[in-house]
């Protein structure tokens, strides 16, 4: 408290000073009007109420500054007690006895009291919708924690307990099973331990994320078609057969982004449409370039989506899908999933098309840092 109204005297006094010395250099070199100079006090008392707390500076310099005023030989207002002192005839002197002194001073309190009032309301307004907006962000990130937990609780005990189940299996009942048995408990396992990395390679992710209330990313120009390549380049390694057709716009772009987080994303798009869609037929990937974002649409040809399920996709809460491999819920990913999108200040949406599920997020862009593709 005491450092706070120390460096508020101190504003205080320093913007005082600079006026009144702006006030001798005006008066000296440029004009011996003295309403003009008046302007300097004025906008230094309107500084002081608007960039100090409470009452006391802004009354003291009204009082010293934008208070009181004269009629000049001109006719032309004076308002400032030190414009009495310092700029008008005796120098150096007070005098109070000038014609219609006594209304102005009274006028011109009033009127820079009002106006400490009115800033100080005005950034005592300004404080509390800013300390409302930041409590709305943290309870926006304690939801998003609670829904995380729910879903690591069930998209990370399910596989666990299979794998559990299944190598109790092998170590029990080993002399009886067949190799054919054996083989696909074997693959069970790879399964599971595959999508149990990919659901800590989705945590880590969310740790790229710097700043927990606002979820500030850092982002550096990224080739488009380079994101795309190595998000589907890395879901090939999970799903060696699985084919992807994608479309990217001819021009060359660059949009500023985590690579690493989006890339992430498209994964998790893209295995969901592979896994859940209960189709054959190859998801597509479309990038679309407009004038002040980028928009990705992932797109499979299967049962769709849970109309009822849609307003919560992306809460973190695990649905049932309907597919072959249903244990295996979507609900952490596509929660980091928005988690990711909206660290990039994009849109992220889920809804059905006529003939299956569509994924769909927009990045923003900057106009400068698209370079079309002749210019490459």
């Amino acid at each position: 408290m005491n450092k706070l109204l120390h460096n508020n005297t101190l504003f205080t006094l320093t913007l005082l000073g600079i006026a009144t010395a702006l006030a001798f250099l005006f008066f000296s070199f440029v004009s011996e009007n003295t309403a003009n100079i008046a302007l300097l006090y004025i906008i230094a008392q309107i500084l002081i109420a608007r960039y100090t707390n409470g009452y006391l500076h802004g009354l003291f310099s009204s009082i010293f500054s934008v208070i009181c005023g004269q009629m000049s030989p001109g006719n032309s207002a004076v308002p400032v007690i030190c414009i009495n002192f310092f700029f008008t005839y005796p120098f150096f002197r007070l005098n109070f006895t000038l014609s219609g002194y006594p209304v102005t001073f009274i006028g011109m309190l009033i009127i820079t009291l009002l106006t400490t009032a009115t800033t100080s309301r005005l950034k005592k307004q300004t404080e509390i919708l800013a300390k409302q907006e930041k409590q709305v962000q943290i309870a926006r990130q304690e939801s998003l924690r609670a829904n995380l937990l729910r879903a690591v609780s069930h998209d990370l005990r399910t596989p666990l307990t299979s794998i559990i189940g299944t190598t109790s299996s092998l170590l029990s009942d080993d002399s009886i099973l067949s190799d054919a048995e054996k083989r696909e408990l074997l693959e069970n396992i790879e399964n599971d331990s595959s999508w149990l990395l990919n659901m800590v390679e989705n945590l880590l992710s969310v740790t790229r994320i710097n700043d927990t209330v606002t979820h500030q990313v850092n982002k550096t120009p990224e080739i488009v078609e380079e994101v795309v390549a190595e998000a589907v380049q890395r879901l090939k390694k999970r799903f060696p057969s699985a084919s992807i057709i994608v479309h990217v716009p001819t021009d060359y772009l660059l949009i500023p982004m985590d690579a690493i987080l989006i890339e992430q994303v498209l994964i998790n798009l893209l295995e969901n449409a592979l896994i859940h869609s209960g189709s054959s037929h190859s998801p597509e990937l479309t990038v679309t370039d407009h004038p002040d974002h980028v928009t990705f649409c992932v797109k499979d040809f299967g049962h769709g989506l849970n109309p009822d399920v849609i307003p919560d996709i992306f809460s973190g809460i695990c649905h049932n899908t309907g597919s072959v491999d249903s244990h295996k819920g979507m609900g952490i990913g596509l929660s980091i999933c928005k988690t990711i999108i909206d660290a990039h200040n994009g849109y992220i949406e889920a809804k059905n098309h006529t003939n299956g599920a569509l994924f769909l997020f927009t990045l923003p862009k900057e106009e400068e840092e698209n370079i079309p593709c002749s210019q490459k």
